[in-house]
């Protein structure tokens, strides 16, 4: 066995607890990929991430990001939380912004205060869902038909299509059903009428060891696009995820220059090592 230095955040939190963990093995280039899959299992948390050294000159360091049941080319939550776990054990940026190299490519992360923020990539799969699959996730999360104002593609790389919903309290009250979801990433949006934020997420991934996401920076990287995009929401604006769960995640969501940057904070809650 060889010792990893490792990290566990909750991230698009502050206080820990109230958002979304994720698992770090920091130095991780001595792992092979079935040790990867193996810890991100037996961790049974929805992303665990390896940093290891960089392959593109322009990239500070890169991740591999695996769920409980295989790896991912991009996802939001370990991107912010894998730059803070950089960040705190000595990374140092090359340029303006941390350059994380993934499987979608390059991503930029800035420090915007206590917070991080990423430029969301682009989409791989765009376009409305057919009435079909509409039906189907409707029958899968037991929401009426006339509930839903629009449904769409928004692939980033997870695989996220989303839908749009009347109200809050008809995305808290949607039951996933995860035989009729099974092979779907469903991504559930609808706006508040007050508060402390202007919509609420919720992210259902039948099959995975986490089968209802507690915030999820792909899935709202792709929505923003989306509703910013056909003017449905405003270049600015703070999203609600893990309501349902008990948690209290914010994501930050701003369009500047074209560029859609998500950001949430990211806390660290154990710092040490692992035997892999």
């Amino acid at each position: 066995m060889t010792t990893f230095p490792f990290k566990q955040l909750d991230v698009f939190t502050s206080t820990p607890t109230q958002g979304n963990p994720l698992a770090v093995v920091l130095d991780a280039d001595g792992l092979s990929d079935e040790q990867m899959t193996a810890f991100a299992r037996w961790t049974n948390l929805s992303e665990t991430t390896f940093l290891l050294r960089p392959t593109l000159p322009d990239a500070d360091y890169r991740v591999r990001i695996f769920t409980t049941t295989g790896e991912l080319p991009f996802a939001g939550h370990p991107t912010l939380g894998s730059c803070r776990a950089w960040l705190e054990a000595g990374g140092r940026p090359k340029a303006k912004h941390v350059v994380q190299e993934c499987g979608v490519g390059p991503i930029r992360i800035r420090l915007d205060g206590e917070r991080l923020a990423f430029a969301a990539p682009p989409l791989r799969r765009d376009g409305p869902l057919d009435e079909e699959t509409i039906e189907r996730i409707c029958r899968g999360l037991a929401i009426g038909r006339d509930r839903v104002v629009a449904a769409t593609w928004v692939d980033n790389g997870p695989g996220w299509l989303a839908v749009l919903l009347e109200d809050r309290e008809d995305v808290l009250a949607a039951k996933p059903d995860r035989n009729i979801l099974a092979g779907m990433k469903v991504g559930v949006v609808a706006p508040w009428r007050n508060g402390d934020a202007d919509v609420e997420v919720r992210a259902f991934i039948p099959g995975d060891g986490m089968p209802e996401d507690p915030a999820t920076g792909s899935l709202n990287a792709g929505i923003a696009q989306w509703l910013i995009g056909s003017g449905r929401l405003p270049s600015r604006y703070v999203a609600a995820q893990g309501t349902a769960l008990g948690r209290a995640g914010r994501v930050y969501i701003e369009s500047i220059d074209g560029d859609i940057w998500i950001g949430g904070s990211a806390v660290t809650c154990i710092d040490g090592s692992v035997s892999l």
